[in-house]
């Protein structure tokens, strides 16, 4: 599949190499821009980062919450525009009938390098042999025969879905416990604390991988992707977004992070701290970043970015 994805992505990505033409501003129909988000804690604090830098522009950015499914399906069908979230290889089953149709456009950079995700358990876990994901059988009664997953639909469900379906490193008896990346994180945050033997579907960039002492599990024989969970994060867009509308589409391509960084954007909104306003700390406390995001971009009017950005919450 990851072979699929990057063949079929070939001939649709979008060039980040064009010059940036000057324009005295992005067409009227560019400045609502539509933002579909799964409730993944990196992908509410990109988004944010999107949004905050879109509004201080003059754009008009409205967030759409859905599963991812429902957002491909959204930006097919023109109600989205964007998505900041896709996760290559976790999401390719569920994008690639709609990159093979043409319907969804992924940027040719991903703005992620470094990500990771697959099966984790505690260190202390790890420590007692659970190592590999041909481990994971052996201790079927610790674990009460549960992997602890995400969202109901995810690309990451169905794949260990698919293992305990054929019974792949002795899961059969296995039952994938679906919910919120919230809910999963509280199921193992109560693990952690009593010291019980759990499995669950990890990544990076999160905070989790700060706040619990956690080992990722080898051995998995591309189960959940190529070497070991190792991953992409892109951007995806209406297939004809960049020539509608170029500016906005500039962003997004200078819009790119590393593992580290999310890792940090993030910690606020575990702390319950509101994501718009985080990331407009964050580029006041980062005028590095700030800086690298807004080269050759305009404002929604087409005067220079770097000196007209607002980042007022009204």
């Amino acid at each position: 599949m990851h072979s699929l994805i990057r063949r079929s992505l070939l001939p649709l990505v979008l060039s980040t190499s064009f010059a940036l033409p000057a324009f005295a501003g992005e067409p009227a129909v560019c400045q609502k821009v539509r933002l579909g988000v799964v409730n993944w804690t990196d992908v509410i604090a990109t988004s944010a980062m999107a949004q905050v830098l879109l509004d201080g522009l003059g754009y008009q950015t409205k967030q759409t919450s859905a599963s991812q499914q429902i957002i491909f399906a959204g930006i097919r069908d023109k109600r989205l525009d964007m998505f900041l979230g896709y996760w290559n290889p976790i999401m390719n089953q569920t994008i690639t009938p709609f990159v093979e149709a043409k319907q969804v456009k992924v940027l040719a950079e991903p703005s992620l390098n470094d990500a990771r995700a697959t099966l984790a358990v505690p260190k202390y876990l790890a420590d007692q042999g659970l190592q590999s994901f041909a481990d994971i059988h052996k201790f079927e009664k610790q674990l009460g025969g549960k992997i602890y997953g995400i969202e109901p639909g995810s690309g990451a469900n169905t794949q260990i879905k698919a293992m305990i379906a054929k019974n792949q490193f002795g899961l059969g008896k296995f039952q994938l416990v679906e919910s919120s990346e919230a809910g999963m994180l509280a199921a193992v945050d109560r693990a952690v604390r009593r010291k019980e033997a759990v499995v669950f579907f990890g990544w990076t960039p999160h905070p989790m991988n700060v706040n619990i002492d956690m080992v990722y599990l080898g051995a998995s024989e591309d189960a959940l992707g190529p070497d070991e969970g190792r991953a992409t994060v892109w951007t995806v867009t209406a297939p004809d977004y960049a020539e509608r509308c170029p500016n906005a589409s500039r962003l997004l391509a200078n819009l790119t992070f590393s593992a580290e960084t999310e890792s940090r954007m993030m910690q606020p909104l575990l702390e319950h701290k509101d994501a718009l306003e985080s990331a407009r700390k964050w580029l006041q406390e980062h005028p590095e970043d700030k800086a690298r995001w807004l080269e050759g971009v305009t404002t929604f009017d087409g005067k220079p970015a770097a000196d007209n950005l607002k980042l007022s919450a009204n």
